[in-house]
């Protein structure tokens, strides 16, 4: 199938790249510099070079795609909702597009935007994809987004939106921050460190991402994270064994961090049991089921990224 994907460099993107190249499907990728073209040929897919402020840059090369995938998000502007949601607008269109006749055409159309579970807000009992959003100030854009690419379906349209967990694994991310604060000596943990993250491995991300390309009847919402439900303080406390020394742990008060963080402070510290039955129905099931068990190995994985 041919896919066209947004944010192929990211953290999000990346895995969903080489999970959707292992799958055998053909990928077109949105990268703003021949820097990152060459990235993305490297991993199989194919650079078109473009920004998603200006749809008109990529228009083309969308118009030519089976299904579209949108894990990226303009975080370098203020716009960066506005940017999206044209996005979205460009990539809606191009997916509704008449269809014609062809035996490599798939049945329906489709598009996946990727979402977040912060969206879901504080949620300390166990919550699914029926959930109603209630979304922190970071994410308060997302429940029109999401509500846009989901209106959009139609009968030869097929309209998804994943809402990943905390991504880990390699290099990047929020756990990989944790990592190397441990690895500095001191750790900041904003709040009392008792809130559980929806975790997701960034390998079992992407194979979501796969499966709901290859599957013909995947429609609406799918959360995406591992059910581990750990709490900040054991994250902190399971890697602390494997750096040189032992770090010290400091609790931030929320009041400070958000003078500090802004509105980032406020995701750091909430408490979320997320639950994905949708996914799980789909027989997508996570490798990894913990950060905690596996510290050491994810601790590995991000040396060696670093190096």
């Amino acid at each position: 199938m041919r896919i066209f994907l947004t944010g192929a460099t990211g953290y999000i993107g990346a895995a969903a790249l080489d999970a959707l190249v292992r799958a055998g499907h053909d990928v077109t990728a949105l990268v703003r510099n021949n820097e990152k073209a060459a990235r993305v040929a490297a991993r199989g897919g194919h650079p078109v070079v473009g920004t998603l402020a200006d749809p008109s840059s990529f228009q083309a090369a969308a118009e030519a795609q089976d299904g579209y995938v949108h894990a990226a998000f303009d975080r370098a502007s203020d716009r960066g909702p506005q940017t999206e949601r044209a996005t979205l607008e460009a990539l809606i269109a191009a997916a509704q597009r008449p269809r014609t006749a062809g035996p490599a055409a798939p049945p329906k159309r489709f598009i996946i935007y990727t979402s977040g579970i912060w969206v879901l807000g504080r949620a300390p009992e166990p919550i699914a994809e029926d959930a109603r959003p209630n979304p922190i100030a970071l994410s308060a854009f997302r429940p029109a987004h999401e509500t846009l690419v989901l209106g959009a379906a139609g009968d030869h349209l097929r309209t998804i939106v994943v809402r990943p967990g905390i991504v880990y694994g390699g290099g990047r991310g929020i756990v990989s921050d944790l990592f190397k604060a441990a690895a500095n000596g001191l750790v900041r943990v904003v709040g009392d460190g008792n809130n559980r993250w929806p975790l997701i491995y960034d390998r079992d991300l992407g194979e979501l991402y796969a499966r709901l390309a290859a599957n013909n009847d995947a429609s609406g919402i799918y959360h995406a994270n591992d059910e581990g439900d750990e709490r900040v303080n054991d994250l902190v406390a399971a890697i602390a064994p494997y750096v040189p020394v032992r770090p010290d742990v400091r609790h931030v008060p929320i009041e400070e961090a958000r003078a500090k963080m802004g509105p980032y402070a406020d995701a750091l510290a909430l408490d979320q049991v997320v639950r994905s039955p949708r996914a799980r129905a789909l027989g997508w099931a996570p490798t990894l089921h913990s950060v905690s068990g596996n510290a050491a190995r994810l601790l590995e994985e991000w040396r060696a990224h670093r190096g």
